[in-house]
């Protein structure tokens, strides 16, 4: 049998493209944060992970340019030999300062943390416990580990107690759930999730990619429930509220020690470019500095449940700035998809297996920049292709 055989015969994404409604790989030709440029026409952007706005913040942007004028545009190494700077290890000190954690470790991307992290920690004879609901970058990191997986429903606490209940107390454990899930914008029920784990003598590790610069105060999930000191292990990314790209890894020190020096995706990668760690400690310092950045992301997420629910949409448990619109089915996602680009509003179509089948939804997301302008027209056009397409009644 040819190994090829499998991508000759895949003609489902083509067939899309030829019939004009392929939903993905759109080419943005330019783009202000709130509003984009695409095939020409300018869009409302309301699927961007852009939280507070600060991709084309000038001072996030200037940064970039300095390092990349005293560093040049790569590292062109690992952060185990010769990809280490000076800059890497202070964004790492002030990451850490501003979770409340001893130490934190900067990986090329946020993919590669949960890699890393997970597959560092979880051996032989030890469990990784998941939500079924993780992103995708956690249940890789748990296949790529040695350990066993185990999963719960999705924020379902009697489910996590049986698991954990399940297993032995000579195994090793780590719970690993998103903070803020990107798909629903709902919140793990982290006092819960400690208790439990404390009963049953499991590590607990929270992927904040989604949380931080959003929740608590811009300081994630864990702090806006008080729990920071009760978690392990806190996760973010550099794409969505830090305007870069890259990943970091936030704990006790000794365990961050541990991990710099048995994660394979830090080890074997390399490094961010200076550019990029330059944009991030900008885009935190703008985060510590000005929580206004995280309150506005809020109040536009706030707003557009109310308004999107009283509409008639379903969004699920949505209390965050990531408001998913609840549709159901393959046809009418993509239909939905493409009359809202049509119309003059990006937003994401999100399918199955990225969901369940049956739970298909748009993705809608809010950042901080957004004018109560642009927020008045996505508002309107929202209502009136769900009147068109009799999605509310």
């Amino acid at each position: 049998m040819d190994l090829f055989e499998k991508c000759y015969g895949y003609t489902e994404a083509k067939d899309a493209i030829r019939s004009g409604v392929y939903p993905y790989f759109i080419p943005m030709t330019k783009t202000e944060g709130a509003e984009s440029v695409f095939q020409g026409r300018r869009l409302i952007m309301c699927g961007s992970n852009n939280y507070l706005g600060l991709t084309t913040d000038p001072r996030v942007q200037q940064a970039a340019i300095e390092a990349i004028q005293q560093f040049g545009t790569s590292c062109t190494g690992s952060r185990f030999l010769n990809g280490t700077l000076e800059l890497h290890e202070q964004l790492e000190h002030e990451l850490a300062e501003w979770l409340g954690k001893e130490a934190s470790l900067v990986f090329s991307t946020g993919m590669q943390t949960n890699l890393g992290t997970i597959s560092a920690l979880v051996t032989r004879g030890d469990i990784v416990v998941l939500d079924k609901d993780d992103h995708a970058s956690i249940v890789d990191g748990a296949r790529l580990a040695w350990g066993e997986t185990r999963r719960f429903r999705h924020n379902d606490m009697a489910d996590l107690k049986r698991v954990l209940s399940s297993i032995s107390e000579d195994k090793g454990k780590l719970v690993v759930v998103d903070g803020l899930f990107s798909m629903g914008g709902d919140l793990a029920p982290l006092p819960e999730i400690v208790a439990l784990c404390k009963k049953y003598g499991a590590r607990l590790m929270v992927d904040d990619a989604h949380s931080i610069g959003v929740m608590g105060g811009g300081r994630g999930t864990a702090a806006q429930f008080g729990v920071t000191d009760q978690v392990d292990l806190i996760m973010s990314t550099f794409s969505k509220s830090f305007a870069s790209l890259g990943g970091f890894i936030a704990g006790d020190e000794p365990i961050i020690h541990y991990i710099k020096h048995h994660a394979r995706s830090l080890i074997f990668s390399a490094s961010i470019p200076a550019p990029n760690a330059a944009a991030a400690l900008a885009a935190l310092r703008i985060m510590r500095d000005e929580p206004e950045h995280s309150a506005r992301v809020n109040a536009i997420g706030d707003r557009v449940r109310k308004e999107l629910s009283a509409m008639g949409f379903n969004i699920g448990h949505s209390v965050s700035p990531i408001v998913p619109i609840m549709i159901g089915d393959t046809p009418r996602t993509i239909l939905a998809w493409k009359t809202l680009f049509d119309a003059g509003v990006f937003v994401n179509p999100v399918l199955s297996p990225a969901v369940p089948a049956g739970q298909e939804i748009l993705r809608t997301s809010y950042m901080a920049s957004h004018t109560d302008e642009q927020i008045d027209r996505a508002l309107e056009i929202y209502h009136k292709v769900g009147k068109q397409l009799e999605l509310i009644s």
